[in-house]
């Protein structure tokens, strides 16, 4: 009897031996990896738009006039990415856009689309949900200036979040008909914005060779 107890004693001490060099499972896999590597704290990712695609500011979610752009780039940096399943953290310092058209009628063309009140936080969860919030007591806002028959005008459009979806099909991200309403502007404004735009491929520029970003 002592002689078996002392066996499984002994069996147990080596199992626990043996546990405790073991390398680190599958299951600590991060929400974020890039090429197979963890995304780490600090590391800054970012995106163009699809290739063949445009980001788009619509006066309603079914149709097709306001303001297209045929380039738009977003950078953001990783605040903090736990094992997945869970729900990275980003801050996303810089949100571009360029080659801007309109076709609202009395619109010359568009000088600029400005996001304002950057940084925004973003999350991204396990399931593919992306979330994009303002600082406590601010909000979600873009500047639209447009050349127009009657000069220059402001076109200001406010959001209380966004939501995406990433897929990690083409390591990207999209946003469908998030809608914006106007704060202020002329007439010539359109009264509510639907943003649209897929971002492809999502990189980590930290790491060597700008592996793309998968979601776990």
């Amino acid at each position: 009897m002592r002689t078996r107890s002392l066996l499984a004693l002994l069996g147990t001490a080596a199992a626990l031996s043996v546990s405790a060099i073991a390398p680190a499972s599958a299951d600590d896999t991060p929400v974020l990896t890039a090429g197979g590597a963890a995304v780490a704290t600090g590391d800054v990712l970012t995106a163009s738009l699809a290739s063949g695609t445009a980001a788009t500011l619509y006066s309603s979610a079914t149709g097709t006039s306001g303001v297209s752009c045929a380039a738009s780039t977003f950078t953001a940096s990783v605040t903090d990415n736990p094992t997945a399943p869970a729900t990275a953290t980003e801050s996303l310092s810089a949100h571009t856009f360029g080659s801007c058209t309109s076709n609202v009628i009395g619109v010359l063309g568009v000088t600029s689309v400005t996001v304002n009140n950057l940084p925004y936080t973003t999350t991204v969860a396990s399931g593919g949900t992306v979330t994009v919030t303002p600082a406590a007591g601010s909000t979600i806002q873009t500047t639209v200036v447009l050349r127009t028959l009657l000069g220059s005008i402001n076109c200001v459009y406010q959001a209380p979040s966004l939501t995406g979806t990433a897929s990690n099909t083409d390591n990207s991200i999209t946003f469908t008909n998030q809608a914006f309403a106007k704060s202020s502007g002329s007439s010539l404004c359109f009264s509510s914005g639907y943003f649209t735009a897929k971002y492809a491929p999502v990189s980590d520029t930290t790491q060597s060779g700008s592996p793309a970003v998968t979601v776990n």
